[in-house]
């Protein structure tokens, strides 16, 4: 009987903390959403997925994919995106892709959350907390497919250099590196968004755990 209430209070305390993502396609076309944990929806423009997100979750991931053609077993590919050939994802896309990042009651039991564009730009996004009193969201919502560079350009998408050039100056793999011309790009459109692996100092936000939050392509 102890043992069974442990288990009870446990899964309450822990339910109590999940989160619940509010993921919504804004866009003039379907996109098919992507999240690691979580799996992979269409969602036709006007659409929404309410996404609940276990407390303690970590390397966390939601994102847009394009240009999807599924059969009726949810297999087939994405033009940008694409997380091996499922509708349901359980593993990260494939470059190029807007990230929406997350980590829930991590360090002092806090939400640490990001827009990345270190794995390249496929469509505008916000990334915003609902709850809990915290306000402070972030969007990148710059025309970066338009006026990407030409060396970064790519079907459907913006690449990161890293993607392109695989090189340490652009990857980071060494522990240190700069922005550079080609980062600078992408900071310069969305200065709340990761533009190269390093760029923590910027481009990290915080709520509380508990927090609940919003996921809009194409705000």
């Amino acid at each position: 009987m102890a043992l069974f209430l442990f288990l009870l209070i446990t899964l309450c305390s822990t339910s109590a903390y999940a989160a619940r993502f509010d993921i919504t396609n804004r866009c003039g076309n379907t996109v098919w959403a992507a999240a690691v944990p979580g799996g992979g929806r269409r969602l036709d423009p006007g659409q929404s997925w309410a996404l609940d997100v276990p407390a303690g979750t970590k390397g966390a991931r939601i994102w847009a994919r394009t240009g999807c053609n599924f059969d009726g077993s949810g297999r087939g590919g994405c033009q940008t995106g694409d997380c091996g050939g499922v509708l349901e994802c359980n593993a990260y896309g494939a470059p190029p892709n807007t990230l929406a990042e997350f980590g829930l009651n991590q360090f002092n039991n806090l939400d640490f959350f990001d827009i990345s564009l270190v794995d390249g730009f496929n469509v505008p996004m916000d990334f915003s907390p609902t709850s809990n009193g915290c306000t402070r969201g972030i969007q990148c919502t710059a025309d970066i497919n338009g006026q990407c560079p030409s060396e970064l350009r790519t079907q459907g998408g913006c690449n990161n250099p890293c993607t392109v050039f695989k090189t340490d100056q652009y990857c980071c793999n060494s522990g240190s590196c700069g922005p550079t011309p080609l980062s600078k790009f992408f900071k310069d459109r969305c200065p709340d968004a990761y533009s190269y692996p390093k760029d923590d100092q910027t481009s990290t936000f915080t709520c509380t755990g508990g927090t609940n939050y919003r996921v809009v392509f194409c705000p």
